[in-house]
This record gives structure tokens, sequence and C-alpha cells, in this order.
């Protein structure tokens, strides 16, 4: 069995990582007047005392640039009927304009986008950013937060597709 990281197998390591069931969200942040959306399931709550959590996104895409760059966004987490709001945000190179068009949508405090339908959400503003591998985790204090729908389960992902539990 070898330690070295260079020779674990990346097709290997995604199948197998496929495995950990991760719940679904929806990040919205501002970057200038546009809103950003971009669908994730790498976010964690770090912290009860005080409540903070922690998002991972693509170093090199345009959601982290316009989190950092706005200081804040909101965490929107996904009913399992909401599979399409996941697919939609989840598609690479969406177009920045317009992204919420269509959709009920109120705002936090610091005007990132709340959607609706959703199981609940949190603000969050952005106190600590490092780079690990290919990602940028982004972790601050929540400032606000709401609880949406209890009428449903959440939206998931595992083993590579998106589910959700009855």
């Amino acid at each position: 069995m070898s330690s070295d990281p260079s020779s674990v197998d990346q097709d290997e390591y995604r199948r197998l990582s496929d495995l950990v069931t991760a719940g679904l969200a929806v990040l919205t942040t501002r970057q200038g007047r546009h809103d950003v959306a971009v669908t994730v399931d790498s976010y964690l709550d770090v912290s009860y005392d005080p409540p903070t959590m922690l998002v991972a996104l693509y170093g090199m895409g345009r959601a982290a640039e316009a989190v950092e760059e706005a200081g804040h966004f909101c965490l929107n987490l996904l009913a399992g009927d909401q599979q399409d709001l996941a697919d939609r945000f989840g598609t690479p190179a969406a177009p920045l304009l317009g992204m919420l068009s269509g959709l009920e949508v109120t705002r936090t405090v610091d005007g990132d986008a709340v959607l609706a339908g959703t199981l609940g959400h949190f603000a969050i503003r952005v106190a600590q950013a490092s780079d690990v591998a290919t990602h940028r985790l982004l972790s601050g204090p929540v400032v606000e937060m709401g609880q949406g729908r209890v009428d449903a389960g959440p939206a998931v992902r595992f083993a590579g597709e998106k589910r959700h539990l009855a």
C-alpha cells in the first residue's frame, strides 16, 4: 500500500468519492448588478458557536471570483423536487446575465438571492479563504438564515447522480 498521493488513480478516486452522499444547494451572490448562482454539494457547517459555514468552489470559476469580490453569499438548500434548479445552475458556462430569470426570489440583507421553495437558507460573510488542490475554500459567519419548506426531503447526489430522499 503506497502513501504517495500521486499513485492514487484519479478515475477510481472519483468513482469511490461519488459514494459519499451530499446534499445539493445553490450558492448565490452578486457580481456588480448581476446575480451569480451555482450548484454546490461541497459545504458544511463548521461551528455552532459562532454559527459558521464553509463552501468549496472550483478555484478558477467565476462563482469563486464573484463570492470573493462580493465578500458574501447565500447557500440555498434544495428540496428533492428542485432537481431542475441543480441542473440549471450546475451547467458549466451558463450565461451570467439573467441567471435567475423566471424564478421567485427574495434577498438577504447583503442582496444575495434567496430562492423560493428551498428547505432553508444561510447568508454567510466570507471571513477566510484558502486554496486546496483545484478548489477555493470560503468560510465565515452566518449572518442571516431562514427555514423554508418542511414538507419535503433534501435533494442529494449519490453515485454521481442527483437523487432525493423519500
